[in-house]
């Protein structure tokens, strides 16, 4: 209890803990398999799926080890992973998964299983230089349908069913290293109810205007490092918060570089809760929102003690964006300040999105193209303790506040090319700012 009391106070005060965040690894066998020896072929055109269930079958068999994938195309179905397996992509070696929707069939008339999926597992691996194509193009037209008559007809979800890249659940001690994925389905990389996560190093690239080609998703995992990473792709660079258990907490994304896409986010589902998160020395160019926290009625819970710092951004649409209205957040709608004039308090529940300790600080954005910042809670539920600190802002409009107590703004300095720098209403209390 003690170490969690000590990890959960750095995290609101500079993250020295969350700053040295070491996932325990990983442990592979030292035994090798090549996925030649396995009948594979890689002329581009063969279906290797069987190959590769035979070549996870005999690791595991083994009790773990490397499986080797050398260079070339290697046409695919889906496969599972298994415990103490480090999948290797060498050089050249890319895997391209098949494009037939009936390969992919899994619980339900509308379920589809993972391209490579991993259960209840530990000590698990992807690693090399090559390459995880994911063939999108199949499924990217007819989500875009679906996305439009959902939208037209109010929805619950305008998510159409596809198959997520590579989906980790109930996992211990998992690595992603220095592969490419491209032309994801749906979600590039997800990890739910795991723990010890890291991914370092990895470049992820999906085409303007693929839909829901989210990076990397944490759903409801504690201790993930995410470094060194390069994401450019059509929705979420990575998207922390969802459905679980259990909080997400103990988490560091650090050293990344985010293309376009939707930002480094938290939610929109905050239910199960999310603490103790750093977000430091990464660059934005050309993203919707830099920094995207967003929740709403029905779907948020607790999140707290979230610093992001040393941030350098250019050409995003809005810098900061902290909303409890999904429905009126940086992406989806434009920034309707009348909608939060006259939105009307509810009943607080379970699932009232809640936001404390929340730290921005050594952040530099030229050339935005919407606004700086949109940072507002909801009347019956405002945001608490919303520092930001030596915050260099370039853009249309100003920083809007809304429905949040205890807002500390020191050394900030937005130049807005119309109207006030920063637009705060009565129902802002405790606001604070200075050099």
């Amino acid at each position: 209890m003690a170490g969690a009391f000590l990890l959960l106070g750095a995290a609101a005060f500079g993250s020295p803990a969350l700053g040295d965040l070491s996932p325990a690894q990983p442990v592979i066998p030292a035994r090798s398999f090549n996925l030649g020896d396995f009948g594979a072929v890689a002329d581009g055109g063969t279906s290797n799926t069987d190959a590769f269930k035979r070549a996870v079958a005999a690791v595991d068999a083994a009790g773990g080890g490397t499986l080797v994938v050398p260079a070339g195309i290697y046409c695919t179905g889906p496969f599972d992973l298994c415990s103490g397996i480090n999948l290797r992509l060498e050089a050249g070696a890319t895997l391209l998964f098949s494009p037939r929707w009936a390969d992919y069939r899994g619980d339900g008339p509308k379920g589809y299983r993972p391209l490579i999926g991993i259960r209840n597992a530990h000590d698990v691996m992807i690693s090399g230089s090559g390459t995880i194509n994911g063939h999108g193009e199949a499924w990217w037209p007819e989500a875009l349908r679906f996305r439009a008559e959902a939208n037209a007809t109010n929805a619950p979800s305008n998510t159409s069913p596809r198959p997520v890249m590579l989906a980790f659940s109930g996992c211990r001690r998992i690595r992603l290293e220095g592969i490419a994925l491209t032309h994801a389905p749906v979600f590039d990389v997800t990890q739910t109810n795991c723990q010890d996560v890291t991914v370092e190093g990895i470049t992820i690239y999906n085409p303007a205007g693929s839909p829901n080609t989210d990076g990397i998703d944490p759903k409801a995992c504690q201790r993930v490092l995410i470094a060194h990473c390069a994401i450019d792709t059509g929705d979420d660079a990575v998207a922390l918060g969802g459905g679980g258990a259990v909080a997400e907490e103990d988490i560091l994304i650090t050293d990344c570089t985010f293309g376009r896409g939707h930002g480094c986010s938290i939610g929109s589902g905050t239910a199960c809760g999310v603490r103790n998160v750093l977000v430091r020395r990464c660059t934005f160019d050309g993203t919707d929102a830099g920094m995207r926290l967003k929740s709403a009625r029905g779907k948020g819970g607790l999140v707290e003690n979230v610093v992001y710092e040393d941030l350098t951004m250019k050409n995003v649409g809005t810098a900061i964006s902290l909303s409890s209205s999904y429905e009126n957040s940086a992406i989806h709608h434009p920034l309707d300040d009348a909608a939060l004039d006259e939105d009307k308090p509810h009943e607080v529940t379970a699932t009232t999105p809640r936001w404390r300790n929340i730290t921005i600080r050594n952040v530099t954005a030229t050339a935005c193209r919407d606004r700086a910042g949109l940072i507002a809670g909801l009347r019956e539920m405002p945001l608490e303790n919303i520092t930001l600190e030596n915050v260099a802002l370039e853009a249309p409009v100003g920083l809007r506040l809304a429905n949040a107590k205890g807002v500390t703004l020191r050394g900030v300095r937005i130049t807005a090319a119309k109207g006030p720098d920063v637009i705060a209403d009565a129902s802002v209390r405790g606001l604070s700012r200075g050099e």
